[in-house]
């Protein structure tokens, strides 16, 4: 890029805000060389690396590297072999090395992403973790060498307390004595050239015994070092040197144990620099409001909502130039070139937008292509310019005697010179500064040169030769800046499709000159310009009419996809308060289903029970000699058990919402079709066997290998079994219907499984069975979990485990159940 281009669009003030950032001395070095890359792939990856920081600081907080404000010293006393740190230096480069380890930490560590390019960055860094401590352990944090820092130091420092103890005594006996006081100008010890002395009156030179190392201004007083405290003076001194050069040792041992890690140093130092600058872009976007616009190869300039960095207000004030009270942001404005369209002609009043729009677009290219966020909207595109002109402002030379056209013109064939593809061209007011007719035609030609060479071209212009050259040609596109239409007053909104009106006049009188020259200056107007101008006019109020009802319809539009959003909205609303209420009635049905289960299991236990005290009944009748036992007891138990589970169910039923009509009761067979021999089942107990023998009123019943005596009101066939051929037989008893040994869940869900599981629970306990087996698998273990929950909760299940290795291990549980 050309200097004069990165100074006239003020690029250069755009890093000097982003290097206000930088935390290094490295970093502000680093962001201080920041370019434009026009190749597409290098601007790419520095925006990818800008965006994944943002993201970064966004969701964890900002990058802190705590740089002393020397660092640039301490790396150059680094370079010289034998060179030693002071205290404080290698306190502050400790302290730095320790934010750049804590900083790796923090991004390996970070949530909202993996960030892979700031860790391939950090990777870089190596560990100084033993330099530190070793730096920490022996230099205090107000930057003293501690007493500790070696056994030398130590004694050295001990011995010499010992001896300043020994001579402030000594001396104090010269501050208290009555012999000595008197000869005293002042009661102090006083320090001259490294040693300790006593103020004595000039007129008591001789009255203490001593070296006079020098005398007060006036002459009154003398500096007197007493005989008696020179041999602990010069110990005291002999001490000071060894433990300044015990302390220098220290720190050079210190200083060198950094400098043997030159090439470790040197990587941690460099992914610190680009983490900084990082941080630094980070900062910039955050401070701006800006985005990461899309970087393409075909000529694109589409910048949405795009506004002047250095007009909004957070980013003057960083540069020391806003004021809060006073500063207002920038109105956005649309920069759209796209294919087919390379040429953008902006045209309006003066003072209206025309340069800072122009500027804008340059400037934000620039920016993208550096790798900095831009103050736009998201969707902006920007191609990766190889060549970036700009041609604005006056560029005349006094000392060189160029006139403004000329200085102009100059710039425009070094541009022409010097351009390659694809290349931004930027003229400010193109063909200006000389004859109107004449620079009219110079402009147009100009930025139809440019455009057939291929170049993206923005262009300014008051000229109507120019404006037509815009409304004609079908790869240019033109817009107007507008304006308030009763004062004339510029509202920096850029309006496509049609020129703006220049307003010269208008603005004019606004600002002050008398009518009559405004007048007189409408009548020197041709009539073709006239006639222009009028057309002009004509065309802004009719395309400010067409707004309005552009802006009206949109209004309508945005009311009614409000409405439609508010409809969706509460029809969504609605289904989820359904759904609400469906889930509420489905956990409701769902505890008082359990809540029936647990009660049938409770009834089932009871029966089970009754049942048993029953057979040992039947048992002891029969021993006693019997025929046989009736089952009166039994069937009324086995009854009123039934009973309890069909309140049980109807009560699941009313609280279901589902009211299923009561079985119709089951008519008995006629007793003269039972025969004996046959199958039957006997009403109240549930229970089937073989009719052994027929009585009057009742009839024997063999009930697995048990006889039983029931009312024959209480049997019926079962499934019209012919009669034996004699009294006799012997029977084999089964239940209604086999029951598997084993229940499969695999690939239900929790609640499908334990469902399943309970209802095979329920029916192997009512066919006795003690041993069942339930396959749940291994997978994640949700199903196991849940099954032990529901089997540790059952009160018909005595124990389970999971099966043995060769039967399934731990996706099969084996359960057994009480007797």
């Amino acid at each position: 890029m050309r200097e004069n281009t990165v100074r006239s669009l003020e690029f250069d003030r755009i890093v000097e805000v982003v290097r206000s950032f930088a935390q290094t001395p490295l970093g502000s070095a680093r962001l201080a060389a920041t370019r434009p890359h026009a190749d597409i792939g290098s601007a790419q990856a520095m925006l990818a690396a800008t965006g994944e920081c943002v993201a970064y600081v966004a969701s964890n907080g900002p990058i802190g590297l705590e740089a002393p404000a020397d660092l640039d010293r301490i790396l150059t006393v680094l370079a010289v072999e034998g060179q030693p740190l002071d205290a404080a230096q290698l306190r502050g480069i400790a302290g730095f090395l320790e934010s750049i380890d804590a900083v790796q930490r923090a991004v390996g560590e970070a949530d909202g992403g993996p960030f892979p390019r700031l860790r391939e960055t950090l990777e870089g860094c190596c560990s100084f973790s033993p330099e530190i401590a070793d730096i920490r352990s022996r230099i205090d944090d107000a930057g003293e060498v501690v007493d500790d820092a070696s056994s030398e130091l130590r004694s050295l420092r001990e011995r010499l307390r010992r001896q300043q103890g020994r001579l402030r005594r000594t001396l104090d006996s010269y501050l208290r004595g009555k012999t000595t006081a008197r000869y005293l100008q002042d009661q102090v010890v006083m320090e001259r050239a490294g040693r300790c002395v006593l103020v004595v009156k000039a007129e008591h030179r001789g009255a203490i015994p001593g070296i006079v190392h020098g005398n007060s201004g006036s002459g009154a007083s003398l500096f007197l070092e007493p005989l008696s405290t020179v041999e602990v003076n010069n110990e005291i001194v002999t001490l000071r040197d060894r433990e300044a050069a015990e302390v220098q040792r220290i720190l050079l041992e210190l200083a060198n144990a950094l400098r043997k890690r030159a090439a470790d140093l040197h990587m941690t130092l460099q992914a610190a620099t680009e983490i900084d600058a990082l941080q630094a872009r980070a900062a910039f976007a955050q401070l701006s409001g800006g985005c990461a616009p899309e970087l393409v190869s075909t000529p694109h300039l589409e910048l949405l909502d795009a506004r002047h960095p250095l007009l909004i207000p957070a980013v003057r004030r960083r540069l020391g130039a806003g004021d809060p009270e006073t500063d207002a942001p920038p109105v956005p404005v649309e920069i759209r070139i796209v294919p087919p369209q390379s040429v953008l002609v902006i045209t309006g009043p003066n003072t209206g937008g025309k340069t800072v729009a122009l500027k804008t677009a340059g400037l934000l290219a620039m920016m993208a292509q550096a790798g900095l966020y831009v103050p736009a909207a998201p969707g902006s595109r920007v191609t990766a310019f190889r060549t970036v002109f700009a041609d604005i402002g006056d560029e005349q030379s006094i000392t060189a005697s160029v006139s403004t056209f000329s200085g102009h013109i100059r710039n425009v064939v070094a541009m022409d010179e010097q351009l390659q593809l694809p290349a931004l061209v930027l003229l400010d007011e193109v063909g200006a500064g000389t004859d109107p007719l004449e620079g009219g035609a110079l402009g147009a030609s100009l930025v139809d040169h440019f455009r057939r060479r291929g170049a993206v071209i923005v262009a300014t212009t008051h000229d109507d030769m120019l404006k037509t050259y815009a409304a004609t040609t079908s790869t240019v596109t033109c817009a107007g800046f507008g304006f308030d239409a009763e004062t004339y007053a510029p509202n920096y909104q850029l309006i496509y499709g049609t020129p703006g009106r220049s307003l010269a006049l208008e603005i004019a009188a606004r600002l002050g000159v008398p009518p009559a020259v405004i007048e007189a200056a409408q009548q020197r107007r041709s009539k073709r310009e006239a006639q222009l101008a009028e057309h002009l006019a004509k065309v802004d109020h009719d395309l400010r009419a067409l707004n309005e009802e552009r802006e009206q319809l949109a209004a309508e539009r945005k009311r009614l996809a409000d409405d439609g959003a508010a409809l969706q909205a509460a029809q969504q609303e609605l289904r989820s308060r359904s759904q609400e209420l469906r889930q509420r009635a489905g956990g409701a049905i769902d505890g008082r289903v359990r809540e029936a289960r647990k009660e049938i299991d409770a009834v089932v236990e009871t029966l089970r029970a009754r049942a048993a005290e029953l057979e040992r009944a039947a048992a002891g009748r029969v021993a006693a000699g019997a025929a046989a036992l009736t089952t009166g007891d039994a069937g009324t138990a086995r009854a009123a058990a039934q009973a309890a589970i069909d309140a049980v169910a109807a009560a699941a039923r009313s609280t279901a919402g589902a009211a299923a009509p009561a079985p119709a009761a089951v008519r008995p067979r006629r007793t003269a079709a039972l025969r004996v021999g046959s199958t039957v089942s006997v009403a109240g107990l549930g229970l089937r066997g073989q009719l052994r023998a027929l009585y009057q009123t009742e009839a024997e019943v063999d009930v697995r290998n048990k006889r039983l005596r029931v009312p024959l009101s209480d049997l019926q066939a079962a499934d019209g079994g012919k009669a034996a051929t004699t009294g006799r037989v012997t029977t084999n008893t089964s239940a209604s219907s086999e029951l598997a040994s084993e229940l499969n869940v695999i690939g239900c869900s929790a609640d499908e499984a334990l469902a399943r599981a309970e209802r095979y629970l329920d029916q192997a306990v009512l066919h006795e069975q003690r041993q069942v087996r339930i396959i749940h698998g291994r997978g994640s273990g949700v199903l196991q979990r849940s099954i032990a929950g529901l089997l540790a909760a059952h009160p018909q299940v005595d124990r389970f485990a999971s099966a043995q290795r060769e039967q399934g291990d731990d996706g099969v549980t084996v359960v057994e159940l009480k007797e």
